[in-house]
């Protein structure tokens, strides 16, 4: 489980996203992140044993950074008010398909899969689809993955409007060939992130979207 003191410095940061502020607080962020690697480096050592791809990695190859980078954003504010974490057996900088853990109150979820592949990438996960549809469908279709994640999440922007160049309007995979990211999301109560079953949570998600991780990866090989 997460602290209650990690919550609140999540909380605060978000009324008060600005260096002076921040600056004056770095003992209660430091604090704050520790915990948040803490609870990492258990979902990843608790995980490993159902999944050992996973398991020589520590909280510090998975977090991103707090910073923004603001050179070509419009908002200014310096600082992100959530903590993240993407459990991939090759690290955070990996586009291969992996878990992840966003701590945001009010906003925090997990799941994972692979988000925004390049376009090489991107097109051996749809040729996949398309001559595997029937694992594809099973996999996001069962009971388990319906009853955590619903079914695919889908983000402004990640879906074309036609099937991509290469395939026929009518092809029975067409639904999901138009994707640009495969990802699964389960949002998570801000009264459960302070809660002694939070690992179990979160190791139950990740268990649910494995099959899909694995399904994912293996078009790339």
């Amino acid at each position: 489980m997460l602290q209650l003191s990690t919550i609140k410095f999540l909380k605060a940061l978000k009324l008060n996203n600005n260096k002076p502020w921040f600056d004056e607080n770095r003992k209660a962020y430091e604090a704050a992140r520790q915990d948040f690697a803490d609870f990492i480096d258990q979902v990843i050592q608790t995980f490993a044993k159902k999944d050992p791809s996973i398991a020589h990695l520590k909280a510090k190859d998975c977090m991103f950074r707090i910073n923004r980078d603001i050179r070509f954003s419009k908002d200014k504010t310096p600082y992100k008010t959530n903590f993240g974490a993407s459990i991939n057996s090759e690290g955070k900088k990996s586009m291969t398909a992996g878990y992840y853990f966003h701590l945001e109150p009010g906003a925090s979820f997990t799941g994972g899969g692979m988000w925004q592949p390049p376009a090489d990438m991107l097109a051996k996960v749809r040729q996949e689809i398309d001559y595997g549809l029937k694992d594809f469908e099973k996999i996001i279709s069962s009971k388990k993955f319906k009853a955590t994640y619903g079914s695919l999440t889908i983000e402004d922007g990640q879906v074309l409007m036609r099937v991509p160049k290469g395939y026929e309007s009518d092809n029975p995979a067409a639904e999901y060939l138009k994707h640009k990211s495969f990802i699964a999301t389960m949002n998570i109560a801000d009264s459960d992130l302070t809660n002694k079953t939070l690992v179990t949570t979160v190791y139950n998600a990740f268990e649910t979207l494995q099959p899909l991780n694995g399904f994912l990866n293996r078009a790339l090989e």
